[in-house]
């Protein structure tokens, strides 16, 4: 027997072989969420929750981050690029030969909506890096709209895109059809009107930049993580199309 076939699976393969955690993961895959929202969706008690989650946490597969909202709530995400380098891993270890195929061209999402508070930074910003990703059809919108802050149009900027946006009011976007509603702060979330045609409903719990004192430099790591956030969002298959008004 050869000396790696007696040390087990891969890390990554024992972590996700666990049929709750793998129902979990799939569930963050969908979007940030609470523990309470994952007790719901996987029918089971917060204490076997907590647990599989400080698992995933560990393995550095799940980060948490305090809702603005309510700082006795805390988002959960899992962080889908890791999980991609450790399917990689786990391929290589079975075979040199194996590994993730990518798809040359990504689908192209359309009808999509970005929300946050003031749609002066992560929103307009969103919508900026999915337009220049795949041409998509976007918009953005905020339950409190603020003027354009300049650090935003200079974090797009590093990313080649002339960010130019008028700040929108939610209520001018919410009779519109969309495929996804994208929520990127804690606080809109909680005040999501409905809207028509059913849209898949995905919460990004981002930090605001604009509240950092780092100015610039915080608004550069939101943006990073919208970009490898989005990058994942236009691998996504859709579901149905949105039937027309």
């Amino acid at each position: 027997m050869r000396p790696d076939a007696m040390s087990g699976p891969p890390p990554f393969v024992r972590l996700a072989g666990d049929p709750l955690r793998w129902r979990m993961m799939l569930e963050l895959a969908r979007g940030d969420r609470r523990v309470r929202e994952l007790v719901d969706a996987l029918g089971q008690p917060q204490n076997l929750v907590s647990y599989h989650l400080r698992r995933l946490r560990t393995a550095e597969l799940v980060t948490a981050r305090r809702s603005s909202f309510d700082g006795r709530d805390t988002y959960y995400h899992l962080d889908l690029r890791r999980c991609a380098d450790a399917l990689a891993g786990t391929g290589a270890a079975l075979h040199p030969a194996l590994g993730l195929v990518r798809p040359d061209h990504a689908p192209i999402p359309s009808r999509v909506l970005f929300l946050c508070t003031g749609n002066s930074g992560r929103s307009p910003m969103a919508a900026a890096l999915l337009r220049h990703r795949t041409g998509a059809e976007v918009a953005s919108a905020g339950s409190r709209p603020k003027p354009l802050n300049p650090h935003a149009v200079r974090a797009m900027a590093d990313y080649g895109i002339k960010l130019d946006h008028e700040p929108t009011h939610l209520d001018a976007v919410r009779q519109r059809r969309f495929q996804w509603v994208i929520s990127l702060c804690d606080r809109v979330r909680e005040v999501l009107p409905p809207f028509p045609g059913e849209p898949r409903l995905v919460h990004w719990s981002l930090p605001d930049p604009a509240r950092d004192p780092e100015g610039y430099p915080a608004f550069r790591r939101v943006a990073a993580e919208l970009d490898t956030r989005i990058g994942f969002l236009a691998a996504t298959t859709l579901p149905e199309e949105v039937n027309e008004a």
